[in-house]
């Protein structure tokens, strides 16, 4: 790019520094300012002491969102409040790290005027306000399912409350599922563990089961939560989750599959409906038998672990009515996180 004029100071390095935790659209207009202003950006992303998510994680979020970005994590103290002696220490750590000079210092912070200063650079106030994009990363760390719509796909993904269906075959799961959605207006996660079955049977390999699918199911039914998340509306609905293909495994192998665990569950609550409700036979369904076993092996499984779950009761009206209550309340104390 060349450069002539009175502007040409602007076409240079930029650079933007801040916690990022979490990422948000406040933070999306900041980097695109940037961008637009000058030849190259270089994004610092702050590893310190009481974050909320770790580095590395907000880096690929960032990377994500603004492809091509140049993000370095970099060590350093708690900010807002920032006193000369600090910025001088902090724009010496910088331009040590950095190993170049910086042009312009772009931030939405008390504290830019002053860190510019220190680096020898331009600064560019960006939305101090928050007028064009009234959000903060406070507020989306004391409430984050009431910013949802603040936060970009990767992000959001990562906060929006999931509440899991799971428990016996023929208990009204997938209905129930279905209903929720509809009533929250959100998506839903159908059993990939079911689609996986009916391919079986059509393959006629029905019953024979070896312990890589259900690593395989458990991964696959853990991918589709994860990107169904990016888009649901305040709350996710999963029917079943990669947890329960552990129990689906001892079902049919006696034994949890030799790669388990998965990556931490992102569950707010488990809804468990009771199998008491007449069973509906169908092409693959094949546990009667088995369905109060699979109900207490689930109950003991989330005990264990700590995972907080509800068991449902009575008609099928009157599970819904009880699930409903139940997410209303999880969204309610989300939304009123200190």
């Amino acid at each position: 790019m060349t450069s002539t004029g009175p502007d040409s100071a602007l076409r240079s390095t930029g650079l933007v520094a801040g916690k990022f935790d979490p990422p948000h659209r406040g933070h999306a207009l900041l980097i695109d300012t940037a961008r637009a202003r000058c030849d190259r950006l270089i994004v610092l992303l702050f590893d310190y002491e009481g974050q909320t998510v770790a580095p590395d994680l907000r880096a690929q979020w960032l990377r994500e969102i603004h492809p091509g970005l140049d993000v370095r994590i970099f060590s350093t103290f708690n900010y807002p409040r920032i006193t000369p002696e600090d910025a001088a220490r902090e724009a010496a750590r910088v331009r040590e790290f950095l190993g170049e000079p910086v042009h312009l210092l772009f931030t939405s912070e008390d504290y830019g005027e002053m860190l510019a200063a220190q680096l020898g650079a331009r600064h560019f106030n960006v939305d101090r306000e928050r007028a064009l994009v009234p959000i903060s990363g406070t507020m989306v760390r004391r409430a984050p399912a009431a910013m949802l719509d603040w936060l970009e796909p990767p992000v959001r993904a990562h906060y929006v409350p999931r509440v899991c269906v799971v428990g016996s075959e023929s208990t009204g799961k997938s209905t129930l599922c279905a209903r929720l959605a509809e009533h929250y207006a959100t998506a839903w996660v159908p059993e990939y563990g079911r689609e996986y079955s009916l391919e079986k049977l059509r393959n006629g390999l029905q019953g024979q089961w070896v312990d890589d699918e259900f690593v395989h199911i458990a991964f696959e039914q853990q991918r589709r939560e994860d990107d169904a998340a990016r888009y649901a509306n305040r709350v996710l609905i999963c029917d079943t989750d990669a947890l329960a293909a552990s129990v689906w495994s001892e079902r049919y192998l006696d034994r949890v599959p030799t790669r388990w665990p998965l990556p931490p569950s992102r569950i707010a609550c488990y809804l468990v409906p009771y199998p008491d409700v007449p069973f509906v036979a169908d092409a693959i369904r094949d546990g009667e038998h088995k369905r109060y076993w699979m109900y207490e092996r689930l109950i003991a499984l989330f005990t264990q672990l700590g995972r907080p779950f509800t068991v449902l009761r009575g008609t099928y009206e009157e599970r819904g009515a009880q699930a409903i209550a139940l997410i209303d309340a999880l969204l309610a104390s989300e939304v009123k996180r200190p």
